[in-house]
């Protein structure tokens, strides 16, 4: 069962995507550390990222509730 976040509060997650694959955290309200995985590119690694961030969410939480940041090389937004 996944940590309940209160409402109003927001789970951060970071993004630094690579050629193939993802490194992703997710921090909590102080800055530590709730997780940190590797996942593959594409649909596999959207899949694990939609899992972890399950893991530290409530079932009936507010999609608004999440927000990513994604590092990539070169690029200003993703075009991928």
């Amino acid at each position: 069962m996944g940590s309940e976040r209160a409402e109003g509060h927001v789970l951060l997650a970071g993004d630094d995507w690579a050629e193939d694959h993802h490194d992703v955290e997710l921090p909590d309200e102080a800055g530590r550390r709730l997780a940190r995985a590797r996942l593959p590119e594409g649909a596999a690694g959207v899949a694990g990222l939609h899992e972890l961030i399950g893991e530290h969410l409530a079932a009936d939480a507010d999609p608004g509730q999440v927000a990513i940041g994604i590092e990539t090389a070169g690029a200003a937004g993703c075009r991928r």
